[in-house]
Formats: C-alpha cells, structure tokens, sequence
C-alpha cells in the first residue's frame, strides 16, 4: 500500500485533487474530519474539540489503512489539525505529533496557496493570500524538519493536476519495480 497526503492551506485544491487522484489511479480517499465535524456539530470549534476532530481523523486512517487499498489517498492527516490548532487556539494537544510521526507516509502533496482562488464555503477562515501562505510555510518547515518525503504542487488547477499525477505515478512505478525486483 502507497499512503499519498495532500497537505497544505485551505481552498488549495486538496480535496479535488484527491478525487482526481482516485479517478486517474484508483485507491481509496480519506476525507476531513473536521468537515464532517463542523457539520454535525453546528458550531465553531474549540480548543476541546481537537482532540475529538483528530481521533476521528486517525480513526478514519486506521479504518481505510486495515482495508489495504493499494493507493490511500489523504485528503488530510494530523499535521493540518496540529497546524490549526496552532493557528486557532495557539497550542496543540501534545499527543498529535507523537502519533504523526508513528505513522508511515510515502508522498505528501504539499500545495501551494498562489495560482488558485480563495473560496468562501462557511467553514473557511483565511482569505487572505498572507495567512494561506503563512499555512503552507509551517507546512513545508514540519515536513522539511521531520524528513518527510514532498512535492510541492502549484499554479493553476491544470497545471496542479499534472504535477500531482506525475508524482504520483513515479511513487507508484517505485513500488512496482520493488515488486518485480
């Protein structure tokens, strides 16, 4: 099983592009918790509900991981609710990052705020480009200090799609040429 996560600021592109990933090379997608969570709930959240959001993130993982698709396909992981967590409340639950790093992840798709628009869906709150970008910055330096395989994919929705789809399809190659050696 390949573990590919889209990562990086809101209104990037993460979860068209999983969707595109999954229709060009199968697999299963793993939503936002926190999505599915603010719809249920009805409110905003609280530094109390990031536990809650996060357990029901890894649970969802854990869930498609026991399945053993062979691409999974994140449209989110712990490092977007260790970040917002950050940014919202400035802490974070210390247990987040210790069971982010006890997790394997072959390619995060790391994308970039420029090239796209910001759009309003009532759960968003970073319309300005400076605040995305600064998103995408605690993103990169996370996945650069903890040695995390990435690619960063930008510009238009074209030009994202073929980046993601070239990265993708060199991960996969990688994991059928150890097959076949």
């Amino acid at each position: 099983m390949k573990v590919v996560v889209l990562a990086g600021p809101e209104s990037s592109g993460k979860s068209w592009l999983a969707a595109r990933l999954q229709a060009r090379f199968g697999g299963e997608v793993v939503g936002e918790h926190v999505r599915y969570f603010i719809e249920h709930v009805q409110r905003d959240t609280c530094y109390a509900d990031i536990s809650t959001i996060a357990s029901g993130q890894l649970a969802w993982e854990d869930a498609a991981r026991a399945r053993n698709p062979e691409l999974l396909i994140l449209d989110t992981h712990l490092l977007s609710n260790m970040l917002w967590s950050q940014a919202l409340f400035d802490d974070c639950p210390v247990w987040l990052e210790q069971q982010l790093l006890l997790r394997h992840y072959d390619l995060h798709l790391l994308l970039a705020a420029e090239g796209v628009e910001w759009v309003s869906d009532g759960q968003r709150c970073q319309p300005l480009l400076s605040e995305r970008q600064g998103f995408f910055s605690a993103s990169e330096q996370w996945l650069q200090a903890h040695s995390q395989p990435y690619c960063v994919i930008s510009g238009e929705w074209d030009d994202r799609e073929k980046q993601a789809f070239i990265a993708v399809s060199q991960l996969l190659s990688q994991g059928n040429q150890a097959r076949e050696d």
